[in-house]
């Protein structure tokens, strides 16, 4: 994972916030929890790319 898609992934994931402060939807609160949950992941342990050399 990038540096571009990591940011954009935590920008997704405001936006999913705000979303769900908005609707008060636990659907809202669910998935952006569970997309922040992919993105800290795939950002701790560099989100499947090939380390090369």
């Amino acid at each position: 994972m990038g540096i571009a898609a990591f940011f954009c992934g935590l920008l997704l994931c405001v936006m999913g916030f705000g979303r769900w402060h908005e609707t008060g939807s636990p659907w809202w609160l669910a998935g952006t929890l569970v997309l922040l949950a992919l993105v800290l992941v795939g950002g701790i342990t560099g989100g499947g790319r090939k380390k090369t050399g």
